[in-house]
């Protein structure tokens, strides 16, 4: 990892700008959604034995094949699912809102309704990984809104068959619909339907670029979660911190993807290169070796601020998913970040524990956008409608303000709208 110092005057980004593809990869993917539209289920197997290798009968996963997962992950795995299920819950509850309604003294009545999304379909990477983790935070707050129908598509592997982790956890957050099929074929199945796959009214979940793509090109059809880019870690810290925590923190990151982005930002000189050390001895024993010492090559960092406050400053400025606050008060610097996905304070909070376990969402905003975008929430799949209920009396003080403020628009029907209800009352309905 190369190290920087950084004075107050520089700006740094950890903005990529990967997530448009290319146009063969746009038109790759037009051309699948235009086909799944045209030829539905056909469009779907066609795809998965191409894409995926498998050759399947039927796209619906069957009670057999779920049965068979819980043999296969055994009772540990499971009794840890049911409490990461549980602590998960337990953090999104506290989220969940209500309506609300208020009088005023003339009798007018304003309010919020608030209205589960009907239906939502969650999207789980495969290939060569599972991603249980993925399932529970993207169904739970689904659940947790109220959301009446939740369907679940991930790839299969080539013998036709989802990862048994997915399955089993899947199945204990509630998911009655789970389909074999991925790629950006799923989403236009969510988007659109089939005569398998009934459409849905919000996608969520991550996937590669082609899922991306597909979801960027049937927003508007559907409503979309985000568009995810790769990875990103933010560490600040002071020279309290141990430099073989930080680095294998740093390292969790980089061994996703490639792409992802694991930077470290101090004002400890001494602190950055014992870090810098610390990657290049834990890198040589990594199985994922090759896609984490690519992530670093391209997009591994040691910034060295002049200050902590600097730090801080440096990392509002990056607006990284995951920030880990390790100095000797993270408390007292926290109050300090504005942009940040999700907050990780102290020694023993380290980005796996959210990753997993904690019960925060760990769908966070990438590339910058945690400056104005917020984690997955449950607000993510409720509605929101006002209520308005205006008395005779409230309606009669202000119609005249009402209608001069339609024709200062030019809309003379929104005025008329108003004054036919000023009609005197010898002319009203008995």
């Amino acid at each position: 990892m190369k190290i920087v110092s950084v004075s107050k005057d520089e700006k740094l980004s950890l903005k990529r700008s990967i997530d448009a593809g290319t146009e063969e990869q746009r038109n790759i993917v037009k051309e699948i959604i235009a086909n799944v539209r045209k030829n539905g289920d056909k469009a779907l197997l066609e795809y998965t034995e191409r894409f995926d290798g498998a050759a399947l009968s039927s796209l619906k996963v069957q009670e057999e094949e779920i049965r068979r997962a819980y043999e296969a992950v055994g009772s540990d795995f499971v009794a840890i699912i049911k409490e990461a299920r549980e602590n998960i819950y337990r953090f999104h509850e506290k989220q969940k809102r209500e309506s609300w309604f208020y009088f005023d003294d003339d009798g007018t009545m304003l309010g919020q309704k608030l209205t589960p999304i009907d239906s939502v379909g969650v999207y789980v990477p495969g290939g060569t990984a599972a991603y249980p983790s993925s399932v529970l935070m993207n169904v739970i707050p689904a659940k947790v809104a109220g959301v009446g129908r939740i369907v679940l598509t991930s790839p299969p592997d080539q013998s036709g068959k989802l990862p048994a982790e997915v399955l089993v956890a899947a199945n204990e957050a509630g998911v009655a619909e789970i389909y074999k099929v991925g790629g950006a074929q799923a989403i236009a199945a969510l988007a659109y339907g089939t005569e398998t796959i009934h459409s849905v009214d919000k996608i969520v979940g991550p996937g590669n670029i082609f899922v991306a793509l597909a979801k960027r090109e049937v927003f508007g059809s559907v409503a979309i979660d985000m568009i995810a880019g790769p990875s990103e870690i933010v560490v600040l810290a002071d020279d309290k911190a141990i430099p073989r925590e930080v680095a294998a923190d740093l390292l969790s990151q980089a061994e996703h993807d490639r792409l992802a982005s694991s930077v470290l930002v101090t004002p400890s000189v001494q602190l950055a290169e014992a870090v810098q050390k610390e990657v290049e001895e834990q890198l040589a024993t990594l199985p994922r070796k090759e896609i984490a010492s690519a992530s670093i090559e391209r997009f591994g960092k040691i910034y060295v601020a002049e200050c902590l406050d600097h730090a801080a400053e440096i990392v509002n400025e990056l607006a990284p998913e995951h920030l880990e606050i390790m100095t000797e008060n993270p408390a007292d610097v926290l109050p300090k970040i504005k942009h940040a996905g999700a907050v990780f304070l102290g020694r023993y909070s380290s980005e796996p524990v959210g990753d997993y376990f904690a019960g925060p969402n760990h769908v966070l905003p990438t590339n910058g956008t945690a400056r104005f975008s917020s984690p997955l929430n449950v607000d993510d799949f409720m509605k929101k409608s006002s209520i308005i209920s205006y008395s005779e009396a409230a309606f009669r003080r202000n119609a005249s303000k009402i209608a001069s403020f339609a024709r200062f628009e030019g809309l003379e029907a929104h005025a008329r709208a108003i004054e036919a209800r000023l009609a005197k009352k010898e002319d009203q309905p008995k």
